[in-house]
C-alpha cells in the first residue's frame, strides 16, 4: 500500500471513529443566557428534562461574574465582555437555581427542566 493510500485510510478510520461523538455534539441543544447590569437574562430558562444541554453565557458587563449553582454542581467565572460555555444535564424535571457569586443580591436565576 502506498503512502498516499495509507494516509487516506487513516483519515477514513479517524472520521468513522469520531463520527458518533460529532453526532452527539450536533444533537446537544444550545441555550443562551446574558449577564447585563449584574442580572441574568432570562432569569428563568426552560430546558428539556433528561437531556444534556449546552449553555452559552454572555457577560455583557465590563466586570467579571461567576455563574454558580450548587444544585447543578457548576461554577464558571466569565470575564467581562466575554462568554463562557457550561454543559449541564441530563436533569430530572424540576427547578435548579443559579446565581452570580459577585452580585448575590441581583444576579439570580433558575433552570427549569421540563
Amino acid at each position: 500500500m502506498s503512502y498516499r493510500h495509507r494516509s487516506v485510510m487513516c483519515a477514513l478510520v479517524f472520521i468513522f471513529a469520531t463520527w458518533p461523538v460529532a453526532m452527539t455534539w450536533a444533537q446537544t441543544p444550545v441555550f443562551e443566557i446574558e449577564i447585563r447590569e449584574h442580572l441574568f437574562f432570562p432569569a428563568e430558562l426552560v430546558i428539556p428534562a433528561n437531556q444534556k444541554v449546552k449553555l452559552i453565557i454572555y457577560n455583557r458587563d465590563p466586570t467579571p461574574e461567576e455563574f454558580e449553582s450548587y444544585e447543578l454542581n457548576r461554577e464558571k467565572v466569565i470575564v467581562g465582555n466575554s462568554q463562557g460555555i457550561v454543559f449541564i444535564g441530563p436533569l430530572k424535571p424540576g427547578e435548579y437555581p443559579f446565581f452570580g457569586e459577585f452580585n448575590l443580591k441581583t444576579a439570580l436565576g433558575k433552570i427549569i427542566a421540563k
